[in-house]
């Protein structure tokens, strides 16, 4: 009988890298394992070091990550890693191999789907971003421009030659199906999950992040602003309501957003906001227990382009959140479809301000009971069995249907 391929997981971030990519790819890796041989190429140093031994192999890929602001070093380090990543690539898949990526840095899943097509092999991307949608999201590129009209047809060949792409929003469904390479067929729903477990946590006031708060209504910001998201609107939401005593912002986090937050509330001054650094992963529980309510500000038009995968720990520790985004986008959607909160226009702060006015007086025991049973959907378990089922079913396909970009 001739012998299974191996799954081959390439990604950027991995542990020891603190990120959510980072432990999403990790589980993953670590469910496959239980069923065939993985080899991961991660971007992180340090990586192999910190693997359980043999279950999954880790090989650390030489990589040099500046910050996110400093965008030509940035785009500098990250193609030297997609060159990298290919030429391993080239050496480690064997035909009948199925080759798993995502999409950070970007460049990286046209190495993946190339090389994998080359070997003879197969491919899998997990959409976490849509390119280039994001970046147009994020005004760093026009819509008709030459990267842009460059980036949609490389995305034409890379969706021709993969075998499978996951999404993790099902708006994601509409924009995919607009390139001629990719069929519903391919398309594989499966959301991120909560990392915390799904239980409604009280709020405290001896909670180590709200005990110095005289206000009885917390709103909470955590995690990562990147370029799709608005700090603008956060900090204009907590000037309207400079005046109620009732109600005060706690922003943690990091990313060029955040750092916007810092210079906006040092010019200014708040008394209603309190920001910190980044929380570490042993104060997450807590921390996310410490606001009664809690806001994601996306820019417009971020359907279909990124789903917040911080959405399902704010919902595991039972807490409502107030939505920044376009009501067809899959965060949305779920709070709209399980009455989990507020969903604001992009760029409307007096809407946020008004929702968060109204959440300072609505929000019950039922509420927080119903956003708990909703997370209790979104687990661990459910989205790496799909992982499992989808690779099973791949390395059992005698040929490959895709083709080499």
């Amino acid at each position: 009988m001739q012998k299974s391929g191996k799954v081959v997981i390439v990604s950027q971030h991995y542990p020891p890298d603190p990120s959510t990519t980072a432990a999403i790819m990790a589980a993953i890796a670590g469910r496959i394992a239980l069923d065939t041989e993985v080899l991961v190429l991660s971007g992180m140093s340090g990586s192999a070091a910190s693997a359980s031994a043999g279950k999954p192999t880790v090989a650390v890929i030489r990589n040099w990550m500046p910050g996110k602001a400093v965008l030509i070093k940035r785009a500098a380090a990250e193609v030297l890693f997609t060159a990298r990543t290919f030429a391993a690539l080239l050496t480690k898949l064997r035909r009948g191999d199925v080759a798993l990526t995502v999409t950070a840095p970007f460049m990286l899943p046209y190495a993946v789907a190339a090389a994998a097509g080359l070997k003879r092999a197969k491919s899998v991307l997990i959409m976490h971003d849509l390119y280039p949608d994001v970046l147009v999201m994020a005004d760093l590129l026009g819509p008709a421009s030459l990267g842009a009209k460059a980036m949609h047809g490389l995305n034409a060949l890379m969706f021709r030659a993969l075998n499978a792409v996951v999404i993790i929003g099902r708006d994601t469904e509409k924009l995919l199906l607009r390139y001629g390479g990719m069929t519903p067929d391919k398309i594989r729903f499966i959301p991120n999950w909560a990392t915390l477990v799904p239980a409604v946590r009280p709020v405290r006031a001896d909670n180590p992040f709200r005990r110095s708060l005289a206000a009885r209504f917390v709103v909470g910001l955590s995690g990562n602003l990147g370029f799709t998201h608005d700090p603008v609107i956060v900090f204009e939401a907590a000037r309207l309501l400079r005046n109620d005593s009732d109600i005060h912002f706690l922003l943690s986090g990091w990313g060029i957003g955040f750092d916007r937050l810092k210079e906006m509330q040092s010019r200014e001054n708040l008394p209603n906001v309190t920001l910190i650094d980044r929380v570490e992963d042993g104060d997450l529980e807590a921390f996310l227990s410490a606001a009664n309510v809690w806001l994601i500000p996306y820019r417009k038009n971020v359907a279909g382009v990124s789903v917040p995968s911080r959405f399902y720990n704010l919902l595991a520790v039972g807490r409502p959140v107030v939505l920044v985004s376009e009501p067809e986008a899959e965060a949305a959607l779920t709070v709209t479809e399980n009455n989990l909160g507020w969903v604001v226009s992009p760029g409307m702060s007096d809407q946020l301000a008004n929702a968060i006015r109204t959440a300072s007086t609505s929000i019950d025991s039922s509420m927080a009971e119903r956003v708990v049973a909703v997370a209790g959907n979104f687990s661990p378990d459910r989205a790496l069995t799909s992982y499992a089922s989808l690779i099973q079913g791949l390395l059992q396909k005698p040929e490959q249907s895709g083709r080499t970009p």
